[in-house]
């Protein structure tokens, strides 16, 4: 074999390694972290952990899956925390007042639908970024939660057929994770199958281009933050549901630990674009580091400096291979 021959094919192997590392590194820590747990951490691999650990992030997938469309059509949504705990006061707060479920169901999920139509609003219409909308409209959610509530959690006299959604069964696996996989799959279809999903991603892309394109930038930026407030509002009923009672702080989690995930899944598989695989796998790991190192027994505020590093990390990974600026 000549020398230009070799050279070429070993500069094949170094672009093929390059481009499997860019795409599935991430992939690769998890695999890598569920490892190392494994060998470390007593009880990790027991079937009923295993569950638990998907159980766990099964509402926070489902807040995420809502941002990862927000941010597919270049908007952040940082009142998904508030949203998803106003939520969950509004249904259990009905609930106990006599309320059907269906009713305060659609009550709860039209929560979310509001807030994501006026972040919507205001940011298409008044030219406001959304990063600075939805700050502003966090706030207002988390007074809303104080003003009715009074800062104490509402429970008692929920029905069997609402706590169902957080702590029933069925086909064999617990609701929340059978919400989250029905969600998921309908958040990929929209993202990957459908003609709406590929105009979020031109938007998300390039504004300017698609509005050129003769598409609607604004329709699909308000649409991708509807979504996102209703992602953020299902969360939060299911999370009142697995709790039994509407907690006023419940939500305040699932913003930092939803956009990580997001960064996350925008270092994998469609590497600098949000895509609902790579959040699948952003979650996985999220949850699987919370588990471990809570068997462990090591402190909370550990949790929160390893999520803090590993989004700061995902975010330098997907800008410096892709010329990326998220603000």
């Amino acid at each position: 074999m000549s020398n230009i021959a070799l050279e070429s094919k070993l500069d094949t192997k170094r672009t093929d390694f390059g481009y499997y590392f860019s795409n599935y590194a991430t992939i690769g820590a998890l695999l890598l972290v569920f490892i190392v747990f494994s060998v470390i951490a007593d009880r990790f691999l027991d079937a009923s952990n295993l569950v638990n650990v998907v159980r766990q992030v099964s509402t926070l997938a489902i807040v995420a899956y809502g941002l990862t469309i927000a941010m597919a059509a270049g908007d952040f949504d940082l009142s998904v925390g508030a949203v998803a705990g106003l939520s969950g006061v509004i249904v259990t707060g009905l609930l106990t007042k006599g309320i059907s479920l269906p009713v305060a169901l659609l009550c709860a999920i039209g929560v979310g639908i509001v807030f994501g139509l006026l972040n919507g609003a205001v940011t298409t219409k008044i030219g406001i970024p959304s990063i600075i909308v939805t700050l502003g409209t966090s706030s207002v959610a988390t007074g809303i939660i104080f003003m009715y509530t009074d800062g104490r959690a509402i429970y008692g006299g929920l029905p069997q057929s609402f706590t169902f959604f957080g702590r029933g069964n069925a086909f064999g696996l617990p609701t929340p994770i059978i919400i989250m996989l029905i969600l998921g799959l309908a958040t990929y279809i929209l993202l990957n199958k459908t003609t709406a999903g590929r105009y979020i991603y031109a938007v998300g892309g390039n504004a300017v281009a698609a509005k050129l394109s003769g598409i609607n930038t604004l329709k699909y930026r308000t649409l991708g933050l509807i979504f996102s407030g209703s992602g953020a509002a299902i969360a939060g009923i299911v999370l009142a549901s697995r709790l039994g009672s509407g907690q006023p702080t419940a939500g305040a989690s699932f913003l930092m630990d939803a956009l990580a995930a997001v960064f996350l899944g925008m270092t994998t598989i469609k590497v600098g674009q949000p895509n609902v695989m790579g959040t699948i796998v952003g979650v996985m790991l999220i949850g699987v580091i919370n588990n471990g190192l809570n068997l462990l027994g090591l402190p909370f505020y550990v949790q929160d400096i390893a999520k803090g590093i590993i989004m700061v990390g995902a975010i330098a990974f997907a800008a410096r291979k892709n010329d990326l600026k998220f603000f």
